[in-house]
């Protein structure tokens, strides 16, 4: 039974018509698992075809999961599940609520034929280094959050550079790179900017920032603003032993400092948005009903999922700021 297929004036790239020959015959049941395909020299040989070709060819298959390469031997058929047309690498740093909003967005948009494989480094880059050299090669398409990590420039530019996209932090480093993502630096100066009347009410800005997760454009944009309007400020690592005075605003990346800011707040008797305020980073349904609403500064997350689905659905190289607001509530 003849495998591979090639006809002239096609208007098919003759790559594509290997990948077709191969998915119909493993449809038809003359390719199974493990079955061997044609060799690489035996479909040059036979079309006259360049090695590049039908390298092309099966390479694109081996990234979709039907097929893998043995050295020294060939190529055998994996799956025969070929209705998926693109296997894309997705690594996230966390799970958290918002990742899950950027992940599921991503799932409903980016359509059924697809397979998503989701990994996390959790802010390791050794992990980084584990989850990239592993899946190199093995997919059409790699969604990268890069964080902070440094030497994650560098580890990424090993993938297929037309595969790449990177997602909510970039940096000079991988500017060439499409993908969406949030300009931290603009987005805390403008809804600071934006709330200037509210916070003009109080004495002085305190931003909570551990400096190990948060993304460093948060910071300074934050001290961009305090300069240029003239404000008292202060940035610290930690909150656990400080005490709230009135007057102040806390500007909080972190969920887990914005619940031991509330719990001292009410250990001291202080009224927020009253006594002290609190801008949080990142939206929630929860900060919309505690404390009778949390003012927040937040980038759409189920926007950059839908984003980036449609930019790989329809081939799209661009880079695009996602959109953030300032959230006002009874905190500030």
């Amino acid at each position: 039974m003849k495998i591979i297929s090639i006809q002239n004036n096609l208007g098919i790239p003759k790559y594509r018509q290997i990948i077709l020959s191969i998915e119909k015959a493993i449809e038809a049941q003359h390719l199974r698992k493990g079955d061997k395909l044609p060799s690489v020299n035996k479909v040059c040989l036979e079309f006259t075809l360049s090695r590049d070709t039908v390298l092309l060819a099966y390479d694109e298959l081996k990234k979709r999961g039907i097929i893998f390469a043995i050295l020294g031997k060939g190529y055998y058929v994996k799956s025969t599940e070929v209705s998926i047309k693109q296997k894309i690498f997705l690594l996230f740093d966390e799970l958290n609520i918002f990742k899950e909003d950027i992940y599921n967005s991503f799932l409903e948009h980016i359509g059924k034929d697809v397979q998503v494989d989701i990994f996390f480094h959790h802010f390791n880059i050794d992990t980084f280094r584990k989850m990239i050299g592993e899946s190199n090669g093995n997919y059409t398409k790699y969604i990268v959050m890069p964080t902070n990590l440094v030497g994650a420039a560098d580890l990424i530019k090993t993938l297929p550079v037309a595969d790449v996209f990177i997602l909510d932090q970039t940096n000079a480093d991988l500017k060439s790179y499409p993908g969406v993502h949030q300009n931290f630096v603009k987005d805390i100066y403008d809804a600071m900017k934006k709330g200037q009347s509210r916070i003009s009410q109080y004495e002085k800005l305190v931003m909570i920032f551990p400096g190990f997760r948060e993304p460093l454009g948060m910071k300074e944009g934050f001290l961009k603003f305090c300069a240029d309007f003239n404000i008292a400020h202060e940035v610290i690592t930690e909150f656990t032993i400080r005490d709230i005075c009135k007057g102040e605003v806390y500007v909080i990346p972190n969920d887990r400092d914005l619940v031991r800011v509330i719990e001292k707040a009410k250990m001291q008797k202080l009224q927020l948005g009253t006594d002290f305020g609190i801008i949080s980073y990142n939206e929630t349904p929860l900060k919309k009903v505690v404390e009778n609403g949390i003012t927040t500064i937040s980038t759409d997350f189920e926007a950059m999922g839908k984003i980036i689905a449609q930019m790989i659905r329809r081939g799209e190289k661009k880079q695009v700021e996602n959109k953030s607001a300032l959230l006002i509530r009874k905190s500030l």
